[in-house]
Order: structure tokens, then sequence, then C-alpha cells
């Protein structure tokens, strides 16, 4: 048996990004390793120019999300059209654009379900981020600043085998899981959401592992 602590993410628009540069803006369909780090990193009162702290978060979690399916309601894309003054030329460079145009992605109607669990080792513990989403160091939000949150993260701490039956005890049940954890036979694919802490905007990849429901990752 292990402890996970369940976070709920419930909010009226949600963007979980995914390789971009300044123009268009697309949202996964769930939410990101990278993504989740910066929300629990906020909560932390984590800086982005304190890699060392960063990366400890980074090697010390693991991740499950589960898509919480409800009944006659389906997610949903739009898209918000921007223009955007000095935007960069390139990520290495101060160099600018005066204006560009940047189109962007939101999720609407879908909550997740996640568990989060600690890795051996681990440096940032389950109990020290239990302790700072009830009381957060920086205002969290789901993906981007105009996705506030409508509910408190924190759902429940519990005991259980997996990260999937930690997900199990949680209403409402149903739902696909994109889990950082899976046996060989689990179906699963690639993505690149792993953050390079010490390379800015860049990411490694990891494999996800699909539990339940039907495999759309895209």
């Amino acid at each position: 048996m292990r402890d996970f602590l369940i976070l709920k993410l419930q909010g009226p628009m949600q963007a979980w990004g995914e390789h971009t540069f300044e123009g268009l803006r697309p949202s996964a369909n769930f939410p990101t390793k990278s993504g989740l780090l910066g929300l629990l990193g906020a909560c932390l009162g984590m800086r982005r120019n304190e890699p060392k702290r960063l990366q400890q978060l980074s090697d010390s979690i693991g991740f499950a999300v589960r898509v919480d399916e409800r009944k006659n309601i389906k997610m949903v894309k739009i898209t918000d059209y921007h223009t955007v003054k000095d935007a960069r030329v390139e990520y290495g460079s101060l160099k600018s654009h005066e204006t560009i145009q940047t189109w962007r992605e939101y999720l609407l109607d879908t909550q997740f379900t996640v568990a989060v669990w600690n890795h051996e080792g681990a440096v940032i513990t389950i109990d020290d981020i239990e302790k700072r989403i009830k009381q957060p160091f920086f205002t969290p939000y789901l993906g981007r600043r105009s996705c506030p949150l409508t509910r408190p993260l924190f759902e429940k701490r519990l005991m259980a085998a997996s990260p999937i039956n930690a997900l199990a005890s949680i209403t409402p049940q149903g739902g696909t899981i994109y889990s950082d954890e899976g046996e060989d036979n689990t179906r699963k694919f690639r993505v690149r959401d792993v953050p390079l802490i010490r390379q800015p905007r860049q990411f490694a990849s990891r494999n996800v592992y699909v539990h339940g429901g039907e495999h759309v990752p895209e």
C-alpha cells in the first residue's frame, strides 16, 4: 500500500499547453506533467529562477490523471484570438517582434481528478504538497492565469495499492486515466511534456499509460 494525495481540477476553462512558439497555443486534452508541476510549484512558492527546487519537485512525484465522466457533458475546445506586442523572435534571444497574432486553445466543460505520489528518495514529500495546496504561496490556476479554479485543489489523502485503485475510490467513478505507471501490457503512448529545468521551454519524453475509456490523447 502507498500514500496518495488526490486533487480536483475544476474550473470554467482550462489550458494545458503543448509544444508551441508564439503563434498557435494548442491545449492537450488532459493536464500535462509540466503543467501539473507548474501548478504545484506555484502552491509551494517556487520561482522560475530556482532550478534546483524545481528539479527536486519533478524528481519527487508521479501523477495519474483521470478525465472525469459526467452525464451528458462532453469536453469542447475553443480558440481565442490575441495580438501580442514584443513577442520573442526566438527563446534564446531578447530580440522581439513588434506585434504578432496568436490563437490560444482552451478546454471547456471538463474536470480532472489527479493522484499524486512520492518516488523513492523524494526530497519534496506529499506532506509538503498537501500543506501548500491548502495554503498556496502563489495563486494556482488551471494552466493559464485566465483559468481560475472553482473549488480548492485538495480532495483527499488515502492509502491504496496503486494510483488506479486510489482514483477508483473517488467520485465520479469512470473516465480514462493517463498515468506515469503501468504494466508492460498496458496501452501507452509517448508525450514530450517533462520539463528540462535548466533549458527553458525544452521538454523530454515519457510514456503515458492509458487505463480504461477510449485512447484519445489528442
